[in-house]
Protein backbone atom coordinates (compact mmCIF):
# COMPACT_ATOMS: atom_id res chain seq x y z
CA UNK A 1 0.00 0.00 0.00
CA UNK A 2 1.39 3.60 -0.58
CA UNK A 3 2.63 5.65 1.88
CA UNK A 4 0.62 8.40 0.78
CA UNK A 5 -2.44 6.66 1.02
CA UNK A 6 -1.45 4.96 4.64
CA UNK A 7 -1.67 8.50 5.99
CA UNK A 8 -4.63 9.33 4.53
CA UNK A 9 -6.60 6.30 5.77
CA UNK A 10 -4.80 6.86 9.64
CA UNK A 11 -5.51 10.51 9.14
CA UNK A 12 -9.32 9.41 8.16
CA UNK A 13 -9.09 7.35 11.27
CA UNK A 14 -7.81 9.77 13.55
CA UNK A 15 -10.81 11.81 12.65
CA UNK A 16 -13.25 9.67 12.99
CA UNK A 17 -12.14 8.60 16.64
CA UNK A 18 -12.31 12.92 17.31
CA UNK A 19 -16.14 13.04 15.09
CA UNK A 20 -17.31 10.01 17.90
CA UNK A 21 -15.65 11.81 20.59
CA UNK A 22 -17.17 14.95 19.99
CA UNK A 23 -20.55 13.33 19.42
CA UNK A 24 -20.66 11.97 22.79
CA UNK A 25 -19.45 14.92 24.26
CA UNK A 26 -22.19 16.91 22.73
CA UNK A 27 -25.00 13.97 23.70
CA UNK A 28 -23.67 14.20 27.18
CA UNK A 29 -23.78 17.80 27.21
CA UNK A 30 -26.97 18.59 25.46
CA UNK A 31 -28.76 15.31 27.90
CA UNK A 32 -27.32 17.77 30.94
CA UNK A 33 -27.96 20.61 29.45
CA UNK A 34 -31.94 19.95 30.94
CA UNK A 35 -30.72 19.79 34.33
CA UNK A 36 -28.77 23.07 34.37
CA UNK A 37 -31.89 24.61 32.69
CA UNK A 38 -34.14 22.49 35.60
CA UNK A 39 -32.28 24.70 37.85
CA UNK A 40 -32.02 27.64 36.74
CA UNK A 41 -35.90 27.53 36.41
CA UNK A 42 -36.54 26.88 40.17
CA UNK A 43 -34.04 29.28 40.96
CA UNK A 44 -35.86 31.74 39.17
CA UNK A 45 -39.29 31.37 39.78
CA UNK A 46 -37.87 31.20 43.94
CA UNK A 47 -36.68 34.07 43.38
CA UNK A 48 -39.69 35.95 42.25
CA UNK A 49 -41.75 34.09 44.37
CA UNK A 50 -39.90 35.54 47.59
CA UNK A 51 -40.22 38.81 46.09
CA UNK A 52 -44.05 38.33 46.14
CA UNK A 53 -43.85 36.46 49.86
CA UNK A 54 -42.32 39.64 51.30
CA UNK A 55 -44.79 41.64 49.72
CA UNK A 56 -48.09 39.65 50.51
CA UNK A 57 -46.09 39.57 54.30
CA UNK A 58 -46.48 43.36 54.36
CA UNK A 59 -49.52 43.78 53.23
CA UNK A 60 -50.83 41.61 56.49
CA UNK A 61 -48.38 42.75 58.93
CA UNK A 62 -51.23 43.06 60.89
CA UNK A 63 -53.41 40.18 60.25
CA UNK A 64 -52.76 36.29 60.25
CA UNK A 65 -49.87 35.31 58.15
CA UNK A 66 -50.63 32.08 57.96
CA UNK A 67 -50.89 30.62 53.95
CA UNK A 68 -49.40 33.80 52.08
CA UNK A 69 -48.63 31.79 49.67
CA UNK A 70 -49.30 30.74 46.66
CA UNK A 71 -51.56 33.55 45.70
CA UNK A 72 -52.95 33.72 42.37
CA UNK A 73 -50.73 36.58 40.78
CA UNK A 74 -47.72 33.84 41.30
CA UNK A 75 -49.31 31.97 37.84
CA UNK A 76 -48.74 34.76 35.42
CA UNK A 77 -46.62 35.22 31.85
CA UNK A 78 -44.06 36.50 33.85
CA UNK A 79 -43.65 34.22 35.66
CA UNK A 80 -43.72 31.70 32.84
CA UNK A 81 -40.94 33.56 30.56
CA UNK A 82 -38.92 32.75 33.79
CA UNK A 83 -39.63 28.62 33.40
CA UNK A 84 -37.33 26.83 30.29
CA UNK A 85 -39.10 25.28 27.27
CA UNK A 86 -39.32 21.46 28.57
CA UNK A 87 -39.02 22.49 32.92
CA UNK A 88 -42.58 22.09 35.12
CA UNK A 89 -42.51 24.34 38.27
CA UNK A 90 -44.73 24.05 41.28
CA UNK A 91 -45.25 25.28 44.72
CA UNK A 92 -45.74 23.17 47.59
CA UNK A 93 -47.77 23.12 49.97
CA UNK A 94 -50.12 23.47 46.66
CA UNK A 95 -53.39 24.31 47.35
CA UNK A 96 -56.34 21.62 45.91
CA UNK A 97 -56.53 21.04 42.06
CA UNK A 98 -53.44 23.19 41.59
CA UNK A 99 -51.26 22.19 38.09
CA UNK A 100 -47.78 22.87 37.57
CA UNK A 101 -46.81 25.68 35.65
CA UNK A 102 -45.00 24.74 32.68
CA UNK A 103 -43.15 26.14 29.84
CA UNK A 104 -43.68 25.69 26.53
CA UNK A 105 -42.68 21.99 25.07
CA UNK A 106 -43.86 21.87 21.93
CA UNK A 107 -42.28 21.71 18.85
CA UNK A 108 -39.14 21.79 21.06
CA UNK A 109 -36.17 20.04 19.67
CA UNK A 110 -36.73 17.12 16.86
CA UNK A 111 -37.93 13.40 17.35
CA UNK A 112 -35.59 11.39 18.16
CA UNK A 113 -35.23 7.89 16.61
CA UNK A 114 -36.35 4.94 18.94
CA UNK A 115 -32.93 3.58 19.38
CA UNK A 116 -31.98 7.00 20.63
CA UNK A 117 -34.09 7.43 23.09
CA UNK A 118 -33.68 3.92 24.72
CA UNK A 119 -30.09 4.32 25.04
CA UNK A 120 -29.74 7.60 26.41
CA UNK A 121 -31.85 7.18 29.23
CA UNK A 122 -29.78 3.86 30.12
CA UNK A 123 -26.06 5.62 29.38
CA UNK A 124 -26.66 8.93 30.94
CA UNK A 125 -29.54 8.31 33.91
CA UNK A 126 -32.80 10.13 34.54
CA UNK A 127 -33.10 13.55 35.55
CA UNK A 128 -33.53 14.22 38.64
CA UNK A 129 -35.94 16.96 39.87
CA UNK A 130 -34.72 20.14 41.43
CA UNK A 131 -36.47 22.14 44.72
CA UNK A 132 -35.35 25.60 46.14
CA UNK A 133 -37.27 27.27 49.21
CA UNK A 134 -38.41 30.09 48.94
CA UNK A 135 -36.85 32.24 51.49
CA UNK A 136 -34.32 31.01 53.25
CA UNK A 137 -35.66 33.25 56.43
CA UNK A 138 -38.90 31.86 56.54
CA UNK A 139 -39.09 28.33 56.30
CA UNK A 140 -43.30 27.97 56.33
CA UNK A 141 -43.01 30.23 53.25
CA UNK A 142 -42.86 26.80 51.03
CA UNK A 143 -40.01 25.87 48.40
CA UNK A 144 -40.83 25.78 44.60
CA UNK A 145 -39.98 22.07 42.83
CA UNK A 146 -38.74 22.44 39.59
CA UNK A 147 -38.95 18.92 37.07
CA UNK A 148 -38.05 18.43 33.72
CA UNK A 149 -39.85 16.82 30.75
CA UNK A 150 -37.97 13.41 30.11
CA UNK A 151 -38.95 13.11 26.50
CA UNK A 152 -38.56 17.47 25.60
CA UNK A 153 -34.91 16.86 27.64
CA UNK A 154 -34.43 13.75 24.49
CA UNK A 155 -35.48 15.76 21.65
CA UNK A 156 -33.89 18.68 22.53
CA UNK A 157 -30.21 16.39 22.96
CA UNK A 158 -31.17 14.76 19.61
CA UNK A 159 -31.14 18.26 17.79
CA UNK A 160 -28.32 19.45 19.21
CA UNK A 161 -26.10 16.59 18.39
CA UNK A 162 -27.32 16.94 14.86
CA UNK A 163 -26.72 20.49 14.56
CA UNK A 164 -22.80 19.46 15.78
CA UNK A 165 -22.73 16.85 13.76
CA UNK A 166 -23.15 18.94 10.69
CA UNK A 167 -20.85 20.94 11.67
CA UNK A 168 -17.79 18.24 12.49
CA UNK A 169 -18.77 16.78 9.89
CA UNK A 170 -17.89 19.53 7.58
CA UNK A 171 -14.78 20.11 9.47
CA UNK A 172 -13.48 16.89 9.50
CA UNK A 173 -14.03 16.48 5.62
CA UNK A 174 -12.19 19.82 5.28
CA UNK A 175 -9.27 18.66 7.60
CA UNK A 176 -9.35 15.43 5.66
CA UNK A 177 -9.28 16.61 2.63
CA UNK A 178 -6.78 19.77 3.53
CA UNK A 179 -4.33 17.67 5.54
CA UNK A 180 -4.01 14.60 2.51
CA UNK A 181 -3.08 17.54 0.01
CA UNK A 182 -0.78 18.68 2.41
CA UNK A 183 0.50 14.88 3.01
CA UNK A 184 0.34 14.33 -0.83
CA UNK A 185 2.66 17.27 -1.15
CA UNK A 186 5.24 16.78 1.00
CA UNK A 187 5.71 13.25 -0.03
CA UNK A 188 5.18 14.27 -3.59
CA UNK A 189 9.52 14.52 -3.79
CA UNK A 190 9.73 10.68 -3.06
CA UNK A 191 8.52 9.46 -6.55
CA UNK A 192 11.90 11.79 -7.91
CA UNK A 193 13.56 9.78 -5.32
CA UNK A 194 11.98 6.34 -6.35
CA UNK A 195 12.68 7.78 -10.38
CA UNK A 196 16.17 8.26 -9.57
CA UNK A 197 17.03 5.03 -7.80
CA UNK A 198 15.21 3.24 -11.05
CA UNK A 199 17.47 5.08 -13.31
CA UNK A 200 20.61 4.00 -11.21
CA UNK A 201 19.42 0.95 -11.11
CA UNK A 202 19.69 0.90 -15.27
CA UNK A 203 23.58 2.34 -14.94
CA UNK A 204 22.26 6.20 -14.73
CA UNK A 205 24.55 6.78 -11.95
CA UNK A 206 25.04 10.21 -11.94
CA UNK A 207 21.07 11.69 -11.34
CA UNK A 208 20.78 15.20 -9.84
CA UNK A 209 17.90 15.37 -7.80
CA UNK A 210 16.64 18.78 -6.40
CA UNK A 211 16.57 20.68 -3.22
CA UNK A 212 14.15 19.56 -1.19
CA UNK A 213 13.08 22.21 1.10
CA UNK A 214 12.11 19.04 3.80
CA UNK A 215 15.53 18.23 6.22
CA UNK A 216 14.98 13.98 6.11
CA UNK A 217 13.89 13.99 1.87
CA UNK A 218 17.06 16.76 1.62
CA UNK A 219 18.89 13.63 3.48
CA UNK A 220 17.99 11.23 1.58
CA UNK A 221 18.78 13.08 -2.19
CA UNK A 222 21.93 13.98 -1.05
CA UNK A 223 22.57 9.90 0.23
CA UNK A 224 21.27 9.08 -2.76
CA UNK A 225 23.83 11.29 -5.08
CA UNK A 226 26.22 10.29 -3.28
CA UNK A 227 25.41 6.71 -3.76
CA UNK A 228 25.65 7.49 -7.62
CA UNK A 229 28.51 8.98 -7.35
CA UNK A 230 30.22 5.93 -5.41
CA UNK A 231 28.54 3.60 -7.68
CA UNK A 232 29.71 5.46 -10.88
CA UNK A 233 33.20 6.09 -9.93
CA UNK A 234 33.07 1.86 -8.59
CA UNK A 235 32.04 1.23 -12.07
CA UNK A 236 34.25 3.12 -13.78
CA UNK A 237 37.39 1.11 -11.82
CA UNK A 238 36.03 -2.03 -12.33
CA UNK A 239 35.85 -0.84 -16.44
CA UNK A 240 39.55 0.02 -16.34
CA UNK A 241 40.44 -3.10 -14.53
CA UNK A 242 38.18 -5.34 -17.15
CA UNK A 243 39.59 -3.52 -20.05
CA UNK A 244 43.44 -4.35 -18.47
CA UNK A 245 42.41 -7.49 -17.76
CA UNK A 246 41.36 -7.57 -21.55
CA UNK A 247 44.66 -6.09 -22.75
CA UNK A 248 46.67 -8.59 -20.35
CA UNK A 249 44.68 -11.48 -22.11
CA UNK A 250 45.31 -9.98 -25.43
CA UNK A 251 49.01 -9.85 -24.98
CA UNK A 252 49.04 -13.04 -23.87
CA UNK A 253 47.34 -14.25 -26.61
CA UNK A 254 49.84 -12.41 -28.91
CA UNK A 255 52.63 -13.97 -27.07
CA UNK A 256 51.32 -17.49 -27.59
CA UNK A 257 50.47 -17.43 -30.52
CA UNK A 258 54.31 -16.71 -31.54
CA UNK A 259 55.42 -19.30 -29.34
CA UNK A 260 53.27 -21.65 -31.45
CA UNK A 261 54.49 -20.18 -34.72
CA UNK A 262 58.18 -20.46 -33.58
CA UNK A 263 57.96 -23.38 -32.11
CA UNK A 264 55.33 -25.56 -33.24
CA UNK A 265 55.11 -24.62 -36.55
CA UNK A 266 58.62 -25.00 -37.50
CA UNK A 267 58.61 -28.52 -35.96
CA UNK A 268 55.76 -29.17 -38.03
CA UNK A 269 57.57 -27.97 -41.22
CA UNK A 270 60.63 -30.09 -40.57
CA UNK A 271 58.49 -33.05 -40.05
CA UNK A 272 56.44 -32.32 -43.24
CA UNK A 273 60.18 -32.22 -44.71
CA UNK A 274 61.38 -35.79 -43.41
CA UNK A 275 58.32 -37.00 -44.48
CA UNK A 276 58.71 -36.13 -47.63
CA UNK A 277 62.01 -36.94 -47.64
CA UNK A 278 61.41 -40.57 -46.93
CA UNK A 279 58.69 -41.28 -49.17
CA UNK A 280 60.69 -39.79 -51.46
CA UNK A 281 63.86 -41.68 -51.24
CA UNK A 282 61.73 -45.16 -50.35
CA UNK A 283 60.45 -44.28 -53.65
CA UNK A 284 63.46 -43.98 -55.45
CA UNK A 285 65.27 -47.19 -54.38
CA UNK A 286 61.88 -49.38 -55.01
CA UNK A 287 61.93 -51.15 -51.45
CA UNK A 288 58.85 -52.16 -49.05
CA UNK A 289 55.88 -49.90 -49.83
CA UNK A 290 54.69 -49.97 -46.17
CA UNK A 291 57.70 -47.01 -45.35
CA UNK A 292 56.46 -45.17 -48.12
CA UNK A 293 53.07 -45.17 -46.64
CA UNK A 294 53.92 -44.33 -43.18
CA UNK A 295 55.51 -41.27 -44.22
CA UNK A 296 52.40 -40.43 -46.59
CA UNK A 297 50.29 -40.85 -43.73
CA UNK A 298 52.82 -38.50 -41.28
CA UNK A 299 52.57 -35.97 -44.06
CA UNK A 300 48.79 -36.29 -43.82
CA UNK A 301 48.85 -35.94 -40.23
CA UNK A 302 51.28 -33.19 -40.07
CA UNK A 303 49.18 -31.14 -42.79
CA UNK A 304 46.50 -31.74 -40.19
CA UNK A 305 47.98 -30.11 -37.30
CA UNK A 306 49.06 -27.24 -39.66
CA UNK A 307 45.43 -26.30 -40.36
CA UNK A 308 44.63 -26.31 -37.19
CA UNK A 309 47.62 -24.56 -35.71
CA UNK A 310 46.46 -21.91 -38.51
CA UNK A 311 42.85 -21.83 -37.10
CA UNK A 312 44.51 -21.64 -33.61
CA UNK A 313 46.64 -18.97 -34.80
CA UNK A 314 43.91 -16.60 -36.43
CA UNK A 315 41.81 -16.65 -33.48
CA UNK A 316 44.68 -15.78 -31.02
CA UNK A 317 46.76 -13.00 -32.88
CA UNK A 318 46.19 -9.95 -33.25
CA UNK A 319 42.48 -8.63 -34.39
CA UNK A 320 41.85 -8.05 -37.76
CA UNK A 321 40.05 -4.43 -37.40
CA UNK A 322 43.33 -2.69 -36.36
CA UNK A 323 45.29 -3.73 -39.46
CA UNK A 324 42.08 -3.53 -42.51
CA UNK A 325 39.36 -2.22 -39.96
CA UNK A 326 35.93 -3.39 -39.01
CA UNK A 327 34.29 -3.83 -41.91
CA UNK A 328 36.62 -5.37 -43.95
CA UNK A 329 37.53 -7.97 -41.02
CA UNK A 330 34.33 -9.01 -40.47
CA UNK A 331 33.56 -10.03 -44.24
CA UNK A 332 36.89 -11.57 -44.02
CA UNK A 333 35.75 -13.20 -41.00
CA UNK A 334 32.83 -14.64 -42.70
CA UNK A 335 34.21 -15.48 -45.52
CA UNK A 336 37.02 -17.83 -43.68
CA UNK A 337 34.08 -19.38 -42.05
CA UNK A 338 32.26 -20.15 -45.49
CA UNK A 339 35.22 -21.71 -46.86
CA UNK A 340 35.88 -23.79 -44.70
CA UNK A 341 33.03 -26.38 -45.75
CA UNK A 342 30.35 -26.41 -48.22
CA UNK A 343 28.18 -28.34 -45.54
CA UNK A 344 27.71 -25.68 -43.52
CA UNK A 345 25.10 -23.14 -42.89
CA UNK A 346 24.42 -20.21 -44.69
CA UNK A 347 26.01 -17.17 -43.23
CA UNK A 348 24.15 -14.02 -43.88
CA UNK A 349 26.06 -10.64 -42.83
CA UNK A 350 24.05 -7.65 -42.82
CA UNK A 351 26.14 -4.11 -42.62
CA UNK A 352 24.10 -1.08 -41.82
CA UNK A 353 25.29 2.35 -41.25
CA UNK A 354 28.78 4.17 -41.66
CA UNK A 355 31.44 1.70 -40.07
CA UNK A 356 34.65 3.18 -41.37
CA UNK A 357 35.38 5.53 -38.73
CA UNK A 358 34.99 3.07 -36.24
CA UNK A 359 38.60 1.75 -34.87
CA UNK A 360 40.04 1.37 -31.69
CA UNK A 361 38.32 -0.68 -28.18
CA UNK A 362 34.82 -0.62 -30.09
CA UNK A 363 35.94 -2.16 -33.14
CA UNK A 364 37.93 -4.96 -31.35
CA UNK A 365 34.82 -5.31 -28.97
CA UNK A 366 32.63 -5.67 -32.17
CA UNK A 367 35.12 -8.17 -34.06
CA UNK A 368 35.35 -10.22 -31.05
CA UNK A 369 31.82 -10.58 -30.24
CA UNK A 370 30.86 -11.19 -34.02
CA UNK A 371 33.94 -14.16 -33.84
CA UNK A 372 32.92 -15.58 -30.46
CA UNK A 373 28.95 -15.38 -31.26
CA UNK A 374 29.87 -17.47 -34.96
CA UNK A 375 32.14 -20.02 -33.73
CA UNK A 376 29.36 -20.81 -30.91
CA UNK A 377 26.53 -20.65 -33.59
CA UNK A 378 28.76 -23.00 -35.43
CA UNK A 379 30.06 -25.33 -33.67
CA UNK A 380 27.31 -25.86 -30.71
CA UNK A 381 23.86 -25.57 -32.77
CA UNK A 382 22.22 -27.31 -35.78
CA UNK A 383 21.80 -24.14 -37.61
CA UNK A 384 21.17 -24.16 -41.21
CA UNK A 385 20.93 -20.09 -41.29
CA UNK A 386 22.83 -17.30 -39.32
CA UNK A 387 22.76 -14.07 -39.64
CA UNK A 388 25.11 -11.32 -38.61
CA UNK A 389 24.00 -7.52 -38.52
CA UNK A 390 26.11 -4.92 -37.64
CA UNK A 391 24.47 -1.81 -37.75
CA UNK A 392 25.17 1.53 -36.37
CA UNK A 393 23.07 4.14 -34.32
CA UNK A 394 23.84 7.28 -35.31
CA UNK A 395 21.98 10.46 -33.64
CA UNK A 396 22.54 11.11 -29.93
CA UNK A 397 22.88 7.17 -29.24
CA UNK A 398 25.80 6.51 -31.39
CA UNK A 399 26.42 3.19 -30.93
CA UNK A 400 27.03 -0.27 -32.61
CA UNK A 401 24.21 -3.10 -32.26
CA UNK A 402 26.01 -6.45 -32.96
CA UNK A 403 23.20 -9.10 -33.29
CA UNK A 404 23.67 -12.61 -34.24
CA UNK A 405 20.75 -15.06 -34.93
CA UNK A 406 20.60 -18.59 -35.83
CA UNK A 407 18.00 -21.28 -36.32
CA UNK A 408 19.51 -24.01 -34.44
CA UNK A 409 16.87 -24.30 -31.51
CA UNK A 410 18.65 -23.93 -27.85
CA UNK A 411 17.19 -22.29 -24.63
CA UNK A 412 18.16 -18.89 -24.34
CA UNK A 413 17.27 -19.22 -20.36
CA UNK A 414 20.18 -21.40 -20.13
CA UNK A 415 22.28 -20.08 -22.24
CA UNK A 416 22.16 -16.91 -20.55
CA UNK A 417 22.94 -18.28 -17.25
CA UNK A 418 25.79 -20.73 -18.59
CA UNK A 419 29.50 -19.82 -16.91
CA UNK A 420 31.15 -20.81 -20.09
CA UNK A 421 34.29 -19.38 -21.19
CA UNK A 422 33.24 -17.46 -24.27
CA UNK A 423 29.87 -16.20 -23.06
CA UNK A 424 31.92 -14.67 -20.11
CA UNK A 425 34.29 -13.13 -21.97
CA UNK A 426 31.28 -11.33 -24.32
CA UNK A 427 30.13 -10.11 -21.16
CA UNK A 428 33.50 -8.88 -20.09
CA UNK A 429 34.45 -7.20 -23.21
CA UNK A 430 31.14 -5.52 -23.94
CA UNK A 431 30.82 -4.66 -20.09
CA UNK A 432 34.55 -2.90 -20.31
CA UNK A 433 33.16 -1.03 -23.16
CA UNK A 434 30.27 0.16 -21.50
CA UNK A 435 27.52 -1.85 -23.18
CA UNK A 436 25.32 -4.23 -22.75
CA UNK A 437 24.72 -7.88 -24.14
CA UNK A 438 20.92 -9.51 -24.04
CA UNK A 439 20.44 -13.59 -25.50
CA UNK A 440 16.70 -13.65 -26.41
CA UNK A 441 14.71 -16.51 -28.02
CA UNK A 442 14.42 -15.80 -32.12
CA UNK A 443 12.27 -17.87 -34.56
CA UNK A 444 13.59 -21.21 -34.64
CA UNK A 445 16.87 -20.47 -32.17
CA UNK A 446 18.66 -18.13 -30.50
CA UNK A 447 19.49 -14.25 -30.77
CA UNK A 448 22.40 -12.63 -29.35
CA UNK A 449 22.70 -8.63 -29.16
CA UNK A 450 25.61 -6.62 -28.03
CA UNK A 451 24.99 -2.31 -27.89
CA UNK A 452 28.55 -1.19 -27.32
CA UNK A 453 28.52 2.81 -27.15
CA UNK A 454 30.71 4.92 -29.82
CA UNK A 455 31.18 7.89 -27.54
CA UNK A 456 32.61 6.23 -24.70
Amino acid sequence: MRLVLQLVARLLLIVALCLGAATIWATFDAYRSVDRATAASAQRVAQALQALYWHEFLLRSSRTREQLLPVPEWRTLETMKLISPGVCVEFQPAIAFEKPLCGQSEGLGKTPPRWFASIVPIFLGSHAEVVRPVSPRAASAGTVVATPDASAAISLAWEYILNVIDVALLMAAAIALLASLAIAHTLAPARTIVTALQRMARGQYRTRLPRFRSMELAMIGTAVGELGGRLEEATEQRAALTRRLIEIRDDERRALARELHDEFGQNLSAILAFANTIETASAKENTDNGIAQDARMISQATHHLMASLRDALKRLRNPLPEELGLEASLVNLVDSWRSQSAARPTIQLDLKGDLADISGPAATTAYRVAQECLTNALRHGAASEITLRIERRAGDDDALLIRVEDDGGGDAERVAQSAGFGLTGIRERVKAAGGSLSILPARGGLSVAATIPLAA
